[in-house]
């Protein structure tokens, strides 16, 4: 419900589920357990270590797909940005740099 508020842009519900979430977790934080009970529970150790395991592998994730997104805004730009008129340059048979220009017809090709 927050994020459909926040696209929304609809602050005033947003401000509104602020209190119901402080609620609910001062609700669940009165069922938790002492901290002095759960370091000593074996079965809250292994969920510590799964819980920093998916942590750090959504990090990984995350920085996966900034390098993409990166990389596909360098290539959006670099296709807006070329001029017709650029050159290219391509090898021909004789492994000797051939400059062409852009946008030649077919019929001159």
């Amino acid at each position: 419900m927050e994020f459909e508020s926040l696209q929304k842009q609809d602050l005033e519900r947003f401000e509104q589920l602020q209190g119901r979430k402080t609620d609910l977790l001062a609700e669940l934080t009165g069922l938790c357990p002492s901290t002095e009970e759960l370091q000593s529970d074996p079965d809250w150790q292994g969920l510590l270590v799964a819980m920093t395991t998916c942590r750090d592998m959504h990090r990984r994730n995350a920085m996966l797909i900034e390098r993409k997104l990166e990389a596909i805004r360098g290539t959006l730009q670099s296709l807006q940005a070329s001029v017709s008129t650029s050159t290219v340059e391509v090898y021909d048979r004789l492994g000797q740099v051939a400059r062409f220009t852009r946008g030649r017809g077919y019929q001159e090709a």
